[in-house]
């Protein structure tokens, strides 16, 4: 699988797997961190960014299938491995397989919700990006707002007016341009549950990450994924949404590192020196209210100007 990536730094090599909706930007926030110890390679996945998508279905087991021939084909079986959403799902399936990575860390991985907490994650996530897509002719201005990344972003981060704009507007135009965030967001609500990993099956380290405010992937969640890789230790996030590497950057890069060093760490380590909610003033939350209800009726008016598809003539 031709897969588009980027490469910094030197050292040992590290793969980096961003979520559903996002590209290799995604981990900008960490990525000179991380690259100032690892060979760094971060890849689009198949229908992001710059990846062509793939000539078949697109779900998490074809996703992972083409990872492993992407690192097949560059000779880079046995590599370390960090993943954000669905990326961390992807990275924790590989792991179980076994021989295609060595240590792994898995920041907030979707696909152990159960009972309510599946239609909850499948149509709120759903709404967030059709109102993403609808928007992209002004997210530039809303992302160069405190006001507009708390209106829009409030599902994702724990601090969302506090996030680099940049960064933020680069999420919003992947998000929103994604041809198959559709079909890979039904896979992972409705999908192939993720198969467990046995006790003792795993023996590079293994770290799930998990932000406590996490209002995708909820918290209560983490019980799960533990249960179904028994070998793995759990890292909890304070003052964090589901993306580590945005609300917490250097904590997440902090994490990562210690893992793949392969010696023991504390949690209090790792978290001493977190980020404080350092924010400009609090944004009213009236004004909040306004802020959604204002992007929702742009949204709602944008979808219903957008012009029909018409078929090609033959």
């Amino acid at each position: 699988m031709a897969l588009h990536y980027i490469r910094q730094g030197s050292g040992p090599t590290l793969l980096l797997v961003h979520g559903i909706g996002g590209s290799w930007r995604s981990w900008n926030s960490v990525l000179h961190a991380l690259a100032a110890e690892h060979d760094v390679i971060a890849v689009d996945l198949p229908g992001h960014g710059a990846s062509p998508p793939l000539a078949g279905e697109h779900t998490i087991a074809t996703l992972a299938d083409a990872l492993t021939d992407f690192l097949t084909e560059h000779n880079l079986l046995g590599i370390d491995a960090v993943g954000s959403s669905m990326g961390a799902r992807l990275v924790l399936e590989l792991a179980r397989r076994g021989g295609v990575l060595g240590a792994v860390v898995s920041l907030d991985p979707g696909g152990f919700w159960a009972g309510w907490e599946v239609p909850f994650f499948y149509h709120s996530v759903a709404v967030s990006q059709k109102l993403v897509a609808a928007l992209q002719p002004i997210m530039p201005a809303l992302m160069n707002s405190p006001v507009g990344r708390t209106a829009l972003l409030p599902q994702f981060s724990a601090r969302p007016w506090a996030l680099d704009a940049a960064q933020a507007q680069d999420e919003m135009y992947t998000m929103g341009h994604t041809p198959v965030f559709e079909e890979l967001l039904e896979a992972l609500a409705h999908g192939e549950q993720q198969q467990p990993a046995p006790a003792g099956s795993i023996t590079a380290p293994l770290v799930i990450g998990w932000g406590r405010q996490d209002r995708v992937c909820l918290p209560g969640q983490a019980e799960r994924a533990l249960a179904k890789f028994p070998d793995a230790r759990l890292y909890w996030f304070s003052n964090c949404g589901h993306f580590p590497q945005w609300d917490q950057p250097a904590e997440a890069a902090r994490l990562i590192l210690a893992t793949l060093r392969r010696q023991p760490f504390r949690d209090q380590a790792i978290a001493q020196a977190a980020e404080k909610p350092t924010r400009p003033r609090a944004v009213p939350t009236p004004g909040v209210v306004l802020a959604t209800l204002a992007l929702a009726a742009i949204g709602g008016w944008l979808l219903v100007r957008r012009p029909k598809q018409t078929g090609r003539a033959s």
